[in-house]
Order: structure tokens, then C-alpha cells, then sequence
């Protein structure tokens, strides 16, 4: 008997749905920082053994759209109802339910109506909170999703982990996998790049730049050490990598004021930036690499359908 599903992280923004992705799937896949809107794609994490798949998958925290960045990032998180075979709804102490009702009230038809399916409630960062408040949010839960499984964990600490994993692995339907057994993830190489990137400026830049930019890859190769002109320390890796990638990439943002910021005087900030990610992406593919940043504008691709589609932003 081989069981395999589809396991969808869902909730509102801040309450560890990245963390909790990166905690079960192994690898860190999801970047994470305390910034709203961190994750923009639905990103699968694959977890494979002798006789189960399950395909997780991180979604963007639900909020009211804005612009149409927002409306094709809420788009990610409804499509996580659709696929799912057991709902994670993460929550936390300092959540607001009623933040997004609408949505919530989903779940509850999703509850109703797919009978199949099971809905985890996961109240995380329990280590944050008294017993006193966990009761009641236990108690609030299973009023509103009768039906739910109730599990207190802390992502972050890795606490309730496996209990969670065991309650996910004992509720997979039975079927054959979905992707090859050595598939970690639906996305490519390129996308973990841009991924990374973008989390550095999240963490290194304020008020609306880090909201304002897109990555793009513009060349990924694999290149013989020896021709390598960066002076690249290869001593980490054990020498068991006689190659380096080099990655040039494109930081797009919608004002000429914004390049500035990133840029920084003196191409300070740019340098930071990419010595950060550099660093990162090292250890996410375990080689050494070159990396080379570029900083244009794009005015206004966030509300343009044509750049969003050009930028990964569409579910088809």
C-alpha cells in the first residue's frame, strides 16, 4: 500500500507558514523573514519514503488585494482548496481570525463539502503564549472547525513536528506518487535564485522598496573552476565540486528613486546585497559561485497583467 497527497499550508501573514514548510520538507525552500507578503508563489516542498509522497505546499498569506500583484498572490492561496487533501490552517497567538472572514468561511465550506479531505488547525509559536490563552484558542478552533484536527507546535523550535508529520502521514490517501522519488520540489533552479535575492532586500531595505521589486534570472551556467575570474573559495565545499555557477540576475523596481536605494552610494548596498545572497546560494546548490546584480526599472509592473504573467504570476 503507497499513500500519497497533497498537503496545502494555508493562514493569514506572520504566523510561520514558511517556517513550518521548511521544518517538515527538511530544506529551507520558502524564504522567511518578519516582513507581510514574504512568499508570492505557491512553492511545493516533496518528502518522499518507501511507501509515501506527500507534496507540501507554502502559499502567500491572505490579504485584500490592492493591486494586482495582491490579486494573483490571493489567486495562489484559493488554489491551495482546490488540490488539497489535508488543509493546514496556521495560526497563532497573536492572529486575527476575522482578518480575513471571507476566507475562513471557505475553509468551513471546504470542511463541509469535502469529506474526503481533513483541515489541521496548527496553532503555532506556542512557546509565545500562556497555557491559559492556548486553551482558549483550542477551544475557539474546535467551534469553528468542529471537525479539525487541534495541533500546538512551535515551527520555529521544531517542537510538535513529528507529532504533525505522523497525524499528516496517517491521514494521505492511498495512491501512487505524483513525482519522481527523487523530486524535492516543482520549481527550477532559477526560481530558489530570484527566491533568495529577494529575501535579502527584504531584510536590508525599508518601507515600500522591498514590495516594489522582482527578480529575474538572466543567465544560470555551470562553468570548469579554472575559468573562473571571481576569487572564489572552494575550501568549503571539500573541493568535490570542480565547478562554479555563474548566475547573472536582473533586481527590476518601479522607480528610478527606488534604483537608487538599492544601489546605494557607491554601489555599497548592491555589494551587500550580493555578498548576502551569494553566501546563501552557495549552500542551497553546495558549489561556489559568481553571482552578478543588476538594478533596473520597471515602472508599474505590479498592476500590469503582461509583467505579471512575464514574472511567474499566473496560474496557468
Amino acid at each position: 500500500m503507497h499513500k500519497a497527497g497533497f498537503v496545502n499550508i494555508i493562514g493569514n501573514p506572520n504566523v510561520g507558514k514558511s517556517t513550518l514548510m521548511n521544518a517538515l520538507v527538511g530544506e529551507h525552500l520558502s524564504i522567511i523573514t518578519s516582513k507581510a507578503q514574504t512568499t508570492r508563489h505557491r512553492i511545493m516542498g516533496i518528502v518522499n519514503g518507501e511507501d509515501f509522497q506527500i507534496v507540501y505546499s507554502d502559499t502567500p498569506g491572505l490579504l485584500h488585494s490592492t493591486y494586482r500583484l495582491q490579486e494573483k498572490m490571493l489567486e495562489f492561496s484559493l488554489s491551495a482548496l482546490l488540490d488539497a487533501d489535508i488543509l493546514l490552517y496556521v495560526t497563532d497567538g497573536q492572529d486575527n481570525p476575522d482578518k480575513n472572514g471571507d476566507f475562513l468561511s471557505k475553509i468551513k465550506r471546504f470542511e463541509q463539502t469535502q469529506k474526503q479531505a481533513k483541515i489541521i488547525v496548527i496553532i503555532n509559536k506556542i512557546d509565545l503564549i500562556t497555557p491559559e490563552t492556548l486553551e482558549k484558542l483550542y477551544d475557539y478552533w474546535h467551534q469553528e472547525l468542529p471537525t479539525a484536527i487541534i495541533l500546538p507546535i512551535s515551527a520555529l523550535n521544531k517542537f510538535g513536528i513529528e507529532v504533525l508529520f505522523k497525524q499528516i502521514k496517517d491521514n494521505l490517501p492511498e495512491s501512487e506518487p505524483f513525482f519522481p522519488k527523487d523530486q524535492l520540489t516543482d520549481k527550477p533552479a532559477r526560481f530558489f535564485v530570484t527566491e533568495i535575492i529577494r529575501e535579502k532586500i527584504l531584510l536590508n531595505y525599508q518601507k515600500e522598496v522591498p514590495y516594489s521589486v522582482e527578480v529575474e534570472v538572466d543567465s544560470f551556467k555551470e562553468k570548469p573552476l579554472a575559468e573562473t575570474t571571481q576569487n572564489v573559495d572552494n575550501k568549503q565545499f571539500k573541493h568535490k565540486n570542480r565547478v562554479c555557477l555563474h548566475i547573472s540576475a536582473t533586481i527590476y523596481c518601479e522607480r528610478d528613486s527606488q534604483k537608487g536605494i538599492i544601489i546605494g552610494k557607491n554601489g555599497l548596498a548592491l555589494k551587500k546585497i550580493g555578498t548576502l545572497a551569494r553566501k546563501d546560494i552557495e549552500a542551497f546548490f553546495e558549489k561556489p559561485v559568481y553571482l552578478q546584480l543588476f538594478v533596473k526599472v520597471d515602472p508599474n509592473w505590479r498592476s500590469n497583467v503582461a509583467r505579471l504573467k512575464h514574472y511567474g504570476y499566473d496560474l496557468n
